[in-house]
């Protein structure tokens, strides 16, 4: 394998493989995202999300994390309207860049809940996949913006989607968020599966009831084989 690397800026590296095309993204050394020639996301929780909004035949979605945009170019190109937010420009900038986020999906370099306060818009779904060196924001994990987030979505039919890190099959964190959920929405599940460090699990709330279990729809190329039997493992599970 050939590979080239570029440094877009201080602690941000790009690792492109010259063969395929495939895209990596670090930041020092927190991965941020991975895509193929096409911009489609090689991480099996994007597929899940992708999946879910696709299932629910979202046509506006809002997201609050950029990465490397992958799942804002796969919803683009099936349709969807989707609206970018970021705290930094630059991560807007290395989407396009590097992975080929399309120039006419609207993005905003802005706080996420600024933005949300500023823009009354209700959407279809909204998702949440913000993390920096540091992880998530805190603040993205109260109340108050559960509560704004809600406020920002339709009545009927609306998912919120939450990406998060979880440790080890001792860490709290995936069920604790989905118990202060669920003191917005009536219905949250979490898609997650035990046995896996530092693994990414996705917490999805309003309009879950039927949302089944995530098949992939949009095959990366290459790694498609090995996507699926990743997201093959992924399953909803109870709270603890």
């Amino acid at each position: 394998m050939s590979t080239q690397r570029i440094i877009p800026a201080p602690g941000h590296y790009i690792i492109r493989d010259t063969n395929t095309g495939k895209v990596s993204y670090w930041q020092n050394e927190y991965h941020q995202s991975a895509g193929d020639a096409r911009g489609v996301s090689a991480a099996d929780y994007i597929h899940a999300m992708y999946f879910f909004l696709m299932q629910a035949q979202s046509k506006d979605v809002l997201m609050i994390g950029c990465g490397g945009g992958t799942l804002a170019t796969m919803l683009h190109r099936s349709g969807v309207k989707v609206t970018v937010v970021d705290l930094h420009r630059l991560s807007i900038d290395i989407a396009r860049d590097y992975f080929h986020m399309p120039a006419d999906i609207e993005c905003h370099a802005a706080d996420g809940i600024a933005y949300l306060k500023k823009h009354r818009r209700r959407h279809d779904a909204i998702v949440l996949d913000a993390f920096g060196m540091r992880g998530m924001p805190e603040k993205f994990k109260t109340p108050a913006f559960f509560a704004l987030a809600k406020s920002r979505l339709k009545l009927r039919g609306s998912l919120f989607l939450m990406n998060v890190i979880v440790d080890d099959d001792d860490d709290t964190t995936p069920d604790d968020l989905v118990r202060a959920l669920r003191k917005q929405w009536g219905k949250v599940r979490l898609l997650d599966t035990d046995g896996w460090v530092e693994r990414n699990a996705v917490i999805a709330a309003g309009s879950v009831t039927k949302l089944k279990k995530p098949l992939v729809l949009m095959p990366p190329s290459p790694g498609a084989a090995k996507l699926a039997r990743e997201l093959a493992i992924l399953d909803w599970r109870p709270i603890r």
